[in-house]
């Protein structure tokens, strides 16, 4: 093979080359940026617990919520066998108390099967209800303390998209869409996740 037609092969090659060579994003720090594999499991490892609760909250909480809530009657009849597990309710009831005393901890008050339910309006939430019935195990975290915390963010997120209530939702109907616990025949940790008023 002569000088010029090694060249022209190694300019063809190199060309091919580029052709299938594709231009890779640089960060702030001009490292390249990896797209993530569509294929690879999905990992929380490197966001915090606050994005975490705010780019999963549309289909991981209030998606799931709207189209696999419970109804009363699935509720009761889950009550007796389920010990500590968590779920969706969406439910229809009227507000029997409405409390504002503490500031942090604002409660509403309405009755399901029978039952008082006492359900968590903010500023603060308190429990894991709305973490647990999406559907997050620990081993989707890095540790226990990411865990931990999202039960928190996702408290906080759900407080955001909640009306405003006072005292004059008392004796209104309402519909509650909501993440409680269930343990020993008992529920606990009512969280609101949709509070809507309704006209008499």
């Amino acid at each position: 093979m002569s000088l010029k037609q090694w060249g022209t092969g190694l300019l063809c090659c190199s060309a091919l080359l580029l052709t299938a060579c594709r231009v890779v994003d640089l960060d702030e720090n001009g490292k390249p940026v990896i797209p993530p594999d569509p294929n690879a499991k999905a990992s929380f490892a490197n966001q915090t617990p606050a994005q975490i609760a705010q780019q999963t909250w549309a289909t991981r909480v209030m998606e799931q919520a709207r189209d696999h809530a419970l109804d009363a009657s699935a509720l009761h009849n889950m009550a007796a066998s389920a010990k500590g597990e968590s779920f969706f309710v969406k439910a229809r009831g009227t507000v029997e108390k409405v409390e504002l005393g503490n500031e942090r901890e604002r409660v509403v008050t309405f009755t399901l099967n029978d039952r008082p339910v006492q359900l968590q309006v903010g500023p603060m939430i308190r429990g894991n209800a709305i973490r647990d019935a999406a559907g997050f195990k620990f081993e989707d975290f890095t540790n226990q303390v990411q865990f931990a915390q999202l039960s928190k963010a996702y408290n906080r997120e759900a407080v955001k998209h909640l009306p405003a209530v006072d005292e004059s939702w008392q004796q209104q109907p309402v519909t509650v869409l909501m993440a409680v616990t269930l343990r020993n025949g008992a529920l606990s940790d009512a969280a609101a996740l949709d509070l809507q008023r309704e006209t008499p």
